[in-house]
């Protein structure tokens, strides 16, 4: 099956502020995370891509464009809500250390399955779209490009610490312990077996990602080839 990247958005300005984000609109990338976005694309050269699928939110496609620059081979990026930053209700826009202060803070950090954003989606209504999403694009990029295929996914911190904790089948009450820095990519490699977690918040060279001449995956060992995904508390 197809190996996913997850890319978390460059810095944004909402990141240097301090402000949970959201679905605001107008967030963009600030330098940093421009440079950042810029520097994907020379950490993916040597990775071939069947597809980009992107957040509707501003920061993920200022992320892929520098990408999307110098690959012409790629179609526009798909856009999938499914894909878009929690909603955050009334949180939206307020300052995290605002919010730190909030009796939901804690549920949040420590009981994720029982966290409900006030006007908006629980963490479980998260997990459930962007893990349906992310499966429902592997089958079809497995159907279309073959099961060495390897494609792009921009997405928001909670979003592929979501997706990441299915993975890895842990209890979406953990996955607060999983960290994914600004345009860090974690790649997934899908099986009919189970998922493996070929890297996690990664901030260098991608190159070995790339699918091995035979058909096997680059980076891979073992039984993980076909043979044998604001950051709520921190950086949203």
């Amino acid at each position: 099956m197809p190996t996913l990247l997850l890319v978390r958005h460059g810095r944004s300005t909402a990141n240097t502020a301090g402000i949970l984000a959201g679905w605001t609109p107008g967030v963009d990338l600030d330098d940093t995370g421009r440079e950042q976005a810029a520097a994907l694309a020379g950490r993916l050269a040597g990775v071939p891509l069947a597809q980009v699928v992107s957040s509707p939110l501003e920061r993920c496609r200022q992320t892929v464009e520098p990408l999307l620059a110098v690959r012409p081979e790629l179609a526009a990026p798909a856009e999938d809500e499914r894909l878009g930053e929690c909603h955050y209700g009334e949180w939206t826009g307020r300052p995290l250390a605002e919010l730190a202060k909030e009796p939901l803070w804690r549920t949040v950090q420590d009981h994720a399955a029982a966290a409900a954003f006030p006007g908006g989606e629980s963490l479980r209504e998260l997990s459930h779209r962007t893990v349906n999403a992310v499966r429902e694009w592997n089958a079809k990029i497995a159907a279309e490009h073959g099961e060495d295929a390897v494609w792009v996914a921009c997405s928001h911190g909670d979003v592929i610490k979501a997706v990441v904790a299915d993975a890895l089948g842990l209890h979406l009450d953990h996955f607060q312990r999983i960290s994914v820095e600004p345009c860090s990519v974690t790649a997934i490699r899908y099986t009919p077996q189970r998922p493996f977690v070929l890297r996690m918040g990664d901030t260098g060279d991608l190159s070995s990602l790339a699918p091995r001449p035979s058909g096997g995956h680059g980076g891979q060992g073992g039984d993980a080839t076909p043979a044998g995904d604001a950051v709520v508390g921190g950086t949203a």
